[in-house]
C-alpha cells in the first residue's frame, strides 16, 4: 500500500545529511517547502493498492526524473549521480546508506505510469509553480528553465510568461506607491526572449536596490 506522502527510511546516518547538505542547497529547500503530493494524486490510480507487491514510490521516480531536467542528465547518470551525491539523495528522501534504482525502472515509469512526456511536463510544470510561490525559484538561470516549463504546460511562449509576471510586479509596486513608476526601467521594444529576460534582471536590480520596495518581496522567486 502506498503512503500519500514519501518519507525517508530510519537510519542511523541521517545526521551526515545535516553535515554535507547546507540548509541553504536549492535541492534542500525544494525538498523542504515543495508538497509533492500532488505527484501521487495524479499517479495513484495507475498503480494497483493490493497485490502486496513493492513498489518505488511514485514521488521518488517522479524526482529522478525532475533531477534529470534540472541537471540536463541521462537515466544512467542521474542514477549515478545519487549514488554518490547526499544533495541528491537527501531531495529523494532516502537514507544516505540506501541503494538507488536501477536506471531501466525510469523507463518503465514513464511508459507504465506517465504514459507520454505530456504527464511529464506537465507534473514539472505543476512543480515549478509550487516552487516559484514558495520563493525557492530565485536564480536568474533558473528563472529561464522554468520560465519554459510553465509556457510548455499553458500553451504561452517564454516571453508571454515573463512578460506577465513583470507586469504584476509593477501593479504591485504601484499599488504601495505609485512614485515608484519614475524608477522602472523601460519596458522592452523587442517582443523576443532575449529582451524579455534582460528587462526582467534589470527590474530585479532596480528593485533590489530601492530598500522601501525591496520590502515589499523579491519578484520572479
Amino acid at each position: 500500500m502506498l503512503d500519500r506522502q514519501l518519507s525517508m527510511n530510519l537510519s542511523q546516518y541521517e545526521g551526515l545529511y545535516d553535515m554535507v547538505v547546507p540548509q541553504g542547497h536549492f535541492l534542500r529547500k525544494i525538498n523542504d517547502l515543495v508538497d509533492f503530493s500532488f505527484v501521487y494524486d495524479e499517479l495513484k490510480d495507475t498503480y494497483c493498492h493490493n497485490n502486496g507487491r513493492h513498489a518505488i514510490h511514485p514521488i521518488r521516480m517522479f524526482k529522478y526524473l525532475l533531477l534529470k531536467t534540472i541537471y540536463d542528465l541521462s537515466d544512467v547518470d542521474v542514477v549515478e549521480r545519487a549514488q554518490v551525491d547526499m544533495s541528491f539523495k537527501y531531495f529523494l528522501e532516502m537514507a544516505p546508506e540506501e541503494e538507488v534504482i536501477d536506471p531501466s525502472l525510469l523507463t518503465h515509469f514513464r511508459r507504465q505510469r506517465l504514459k507520454g512526456e505530456g504527464l511529464l511536463d506537465l507534473l514539472i510544470a505543476k512543480s515549478v509553480e509550487v516552487a516559484i510561490d514558495q520563493g525557492v525559484l530565485k536564480s536568474k538561470a533558473i528563472i529561464v528553465d522554468a520560465t519554459h516549463t510553465r509556457a510548455r504546460y499553458n500553451q504561452s511562449s517564454p516571453e508571454e510568461i515573463l512578460r506577465k509576471r513583470s507586469k504584476e510586479v509593477r501593479k504591485m509596486i504601484y499599488k504601495a506607491d505609485e512614485t515608484k513608476k519614475d524608477i522602472m526601467p523601460e519596458k522592452p521594444v523587442e517582443n523576443t526572449l532575449e529582451a524579455e529576460l534582460a528587462y526582467s534582471e534589470h527590474l530585479i536590480d532596480v528593485i533590489e536596490t530601492d530598500a522601501a520596495v525591496a520590502s515589499l518581496g523579491r519578484p520572479f522567486q
